[in-house]
């Protein structure tokens, strides 16, 4: 019972710093980290949202991953293009396959890069490492209002 009444005053607090950063004109994220507490990050320590209508990727190595397995689509798709071509055929139907491999090595590369950057950022500023659901409650209470999960509130 103490502990979620200091959780609460932990989570007002990052919440009260949070809001004063953003009317400051400062681009911060508030998230959970994977340890559960709220942090309020700023926007560059945030690389991509897992799970959150992206990448079920939760790493930099992992879209890393995902980045080279879409570049050997890519590449095969180009090889197919270019043995077609070289043998008189216009088999055009692989275009879209090349297409969709390059876009998806694109943006897994640049999510993958935004994500290590961010870890970086994370290291060197020593903030904690956000959690891989990506969620935070986006209806938090005002500061020193009752909530619903604190023990004794009726539900």
């Amino acid at each position: 019972m103490v502990y979620e009444r200091e959780r609460f005053a932990r989570e007002d607090a990052v919440y009260a710093e949070h809001k004063r950063a953003v009317a400051a004109g400062e681009k911060r994220v508030l998230r959970k980290t994977s340890t559960g507490e709220l942090h309020s990050y700023p926007a560059d320590e945030i690389g991509f949202t897992p799970g959150g209508g992206q990448a079920q990727v939760s790493t930099w190595w992992g879209m890393a991953v995902v980045c080279s397995v879409l570049g050997l689509l890519f590449l095969g798709s180009l090889v197919m293009l270019i043995v077609t071509l070289l043998q008189g055929h216009g088999e055009w139907g692989i275009l879209f396959p090349l297409l969709m491999g390059a876009f998806g090595v694109v943006y897994t590369f640049r999510l993958s890069r935004d994500e290590y950057l961010a870890t970086q950022l994370r290291k060197l500023r020593g903030s904690p490492k956000p959690s891989s659901s990506g969620s935070v409650d986006i209806n938090l209470l005002e500061l020193g209002q009752n909530r619903g999960d604190q023990p004794g509130a009726s539900r």
